[in-house]
């Protein structure tokens, strides 16, 4: 299929009141199993891998994978590189291929941040590659935090939570296709429950007037989400509820298993459960049919 840029994608998804998932993908069983859920309900999709995935597998094994795979696709399907704060990383995705790069640099100060993000954004228009940047800080819980970030960051801290027409002054000066923000989302597992800033979030969409994303969604409900779209959120980074609910299901369908057990029978059976997960958080997040 011809390539879609996350831009012009994302700008859909907002028209149209849905979110594209972006679910980390760092094999080529979970790549398999995403694609052909977007495939059977018909949703658009962004496979991204992150920096902290690294130790999984390096970027240079999974990227041609990734590339490939969206290539051949029959829907339309971004290769991203998520959470991307090396430019070293960045500059290898965009030369692999990937056509969309999230640059995080949320941790540092405002003028840095715009600075490095601008930077970032002149180079990947060279490639034809989208950018995504992110303003505000979704934390990180201190334990069982899948993405590998054990912060000791406090959940309830709205200092962190990114200031409206800070974010209209950042995408003024950055140039960047659509801005991940913070709003009371965390990354990994929940340790509380979540108290969403839908306000604020909804002041910032006309704020910017750009497509927004949400990191952190693994545990909200199927509400929270909702709200969260209508009110400007065009993209859902999603990963830790997935991979945990697939370890689960492959744990209990092979704890009592007789006989033989080959490795290609649980690589299957990974491929099968992800692209029925995949499915769950499509039809959640509105995707279905908008490919």
């Amino acid at each position: 299929m011809t390539r879609v840029s996350m831009g012009e994608l994302l700008e859909d998804a907002k028209k149209r009141k849905y979110a594209v998932p972006c679910v980390n993908s760092i094999n080529l069983d979970m790549t398999r199993g995403i694609i052909r859920a977007a495939e059977e309900v018909n949703s658009p999709v962004i496979l991204c891998h992150a920096e902290v995935h690294f130790k999984y597998t390096p970027l240079e094994v999974i990227g041609p994978i990734l590339v490939q795979e969206m290539e051949r696709a029959k829907v339309p399907v971004v290769a991203m590189l998520d959470h991307g704060k090396e430019f070293s990383n960045i500059m290898t995705a965009m030369q692999l291929g990937f056509n969309a790069i999230m640059f995080d640099g949320s941790q540092l100060s405002y003028e840095e941040n715009v600075k490095q993000t601008k930077e970032i954004v002149k180079i990947a228009k060279e490639f034809n590659v989208s950018v995504e940047g992110e303003l505000g800080y979704v934390t990180r819980p201190k334990s069982g935090a899948a993405e590998g970030d054990d912060d000791d960051s406090i959940i309830d801290d709205t200092s962190m939570y990114t200031d409206p027409q800070q974010a209209a002054d950042f995408v003024e000066e950055t140039g960047v296709d659509t801005l991940a923000v913070a709003f009371g989302t965390v990354h990994g597992i929940y340790l509380k429950e979540p108290q969403l800033d839908i306000e604020r979030l909804g002041k910032i969409s006309d704020a910017t007037g750009k497509p927004l994303v949400m990191h952190g969604g693994s545990g909200l409900s199927t509400e929270d989400f909702s709200n969260s779209i209508d009110h400007g959120i065009s993209k859902i980074n999603y990963y830790t509820n997935m991979a945990l609910d697939v370890g689960h299901q492959l744990k209990n369908e092979f704890s009592t298993h007789s006989g033989h057990l080959f490795y290609h029978d649980i690589m299957m059976k990974t491929l099968d459960i992800y692209a029925e997960e995949a499915k769950k958080v499509m039809e959640i997040f509105r995707s279905g049919g908008k490919a």
